[in-house]
């Protein structure tokens, strides 16, 4: 008589046999099906470098977050030349920008002195480790500017404040999602667990939380702070709130998959053995919840870089001189200095890449981990 296996078995099993007696984990087995998914590891590779360009971005840089130059407002991206004006191939230079028109922030440039890119110039100071230095990656001779993305309203590099800027853009996502899932995961873990009344209670608090409407939370937030409050400060306070509010959704799709986990065997037997309640739930229960939660992590991202971008627009989350790619985004919203200054878009372009690119991993992780996709 042939002996049915479960996929639930299947899924606790610690390793599985395959390709010819071979052991491989299901993490290994996961890894293997990512790597054949060719957008999500595109995905993957693109949030890895910009996450190192932002953590890494005083080296990176030219420029320091607030470095200005007045007399260069809404500069033009500067053109790097690899040919000479006599045509010999030459290391990479720019020539210095001139504002031939104040009114309309026309710049010509002054091609009489060619300014080399050099590598680990000095320029603004700044810690690293606890050392400080002035050590760049790239950078000009004064009295020349480089401006790879061009400048804003005040002078200042975007390039640079790319970088900065994605330092609260990309890894407020990743504040506010480790608050909202683990508030999830343990509020759902608990309610399925138990189940009956105090599930009932339970669900019901969650209810009323999901029902609050989080634009309006934010401008009452937005005008209960004090205006003496760091932006920064301010920002992550309503990022802990808003994070503090959206773990409902998570609570009840985790609820019901701890429902159908807590009537299984490996439970009934943790539970034969003398484990304890609170370890069968963080133990045995919701580690088995950890392909969902995964795939969910890699989607809700997302949101609240969006959301950043949102709250930045409507002035309630970072505000100048400190960078975000939100509030760099709301200097585009002039239409007539957009069509003039098109560059003040690259904001936007770093947003819509960064999104894309979770998307795409994200739905790489779903098809890896799901236990009826093809190996």
């Amino acid at each position: 008589m042939t002996k049915l296996v479960t996929e639930a078995e299947l899924n606790n099993d610690a390793k599985i046999l395959e390709d010819g007696g071979a052991i491989r984990s299901p993490w290994k087995m996961a890894w293997r099906k990512l790597k054949r998914h060719r957008l999500a590891m595109i995905g993957m590779w693109i949030l890895i470098i910009l996450h190192l360009f932002s953590i890494f971005a005083d080296f990176f840089t030219p420029y320091g977050e607030v470095n200005t130059d007045r007399r260069r407002i809404n500069h033009p991206p500067t053109k790097v030349h690899i040919v000479s004006p006599e045509g010999k191939l030459v290391r990479p230079f720019i020539y210095r920008y001139d504002r031939v028109d104040a009114m309309r922030n026309r710049y010509e440039p002054d091609k009489s002195t060619m300014y080399p890119i050099r590598l680990f110039v000095r320029g603004d100071k700044y810690k690293i480790l606890g050392f400080e230095t002035n050590v760049r990656l790239l950078g000009v001779d004064s009295p020349a500017r480089l401006y790879l993305f061009g400048g804003d309203r005040y002078g200042r590099d975007i390039f640079s404040r790319i970088a900065y800027g994605g330092r609260r853009s990309l890894f407020i996502g990743l504040i506010g999602l480790v608050v909202s899932m683990s508030i999830g995961m343990i509020y759902g873990g608990i309610a399925g667990f138990f189940g009956g009344w105090i599930d009932n209670i339970m669900m019901r608090v969650a209810e009323v939380i999901m029902s609050i409407p989080s634009i309006y939370l934010l401008l009452a937030l937005g005008a209960v702070l004090p205006a003496s409050l760091p932006s920064d400060k301010r920002f992550m306070l309503i990022t802990f709130i808003l994070a503090f509010i959206s773990w409902a959704g998570l609570a009840r799709v985790i609820r019901g998959m701890v429902l159908s986990l807590a009537k299984t065997e490996f439970v009934a037997g943790a539970e034969a053995i003398g484990c304890s309640q609170p370890r069968i739930i963080l133990r045995h229960i919701l580690p088995n919840t950890l392909s969902y939660v995964i795939v969910n992590a890699t989607l809700a991202i997302p949101g609240f870089i969006l959301g950043e971008a949102g709250l930045s627009l409507l002035s309630l989350g970072i505000q100048h001189p400190l960078a975000s790619w939100g509030n760099m985004l709301s200097e585009a919203m002039n239409l007539s200095g957009l069509s003039n200054y098109p560059w003040l878009l690259v904001p936007g372009f770093f947003i819509f890449v960064t999104v894309l690119s979770y998307s795409f991993f994200g739905d790489g992780i779903r098809d890896a981990l799901d236990p009826r996709a093809q190996t």
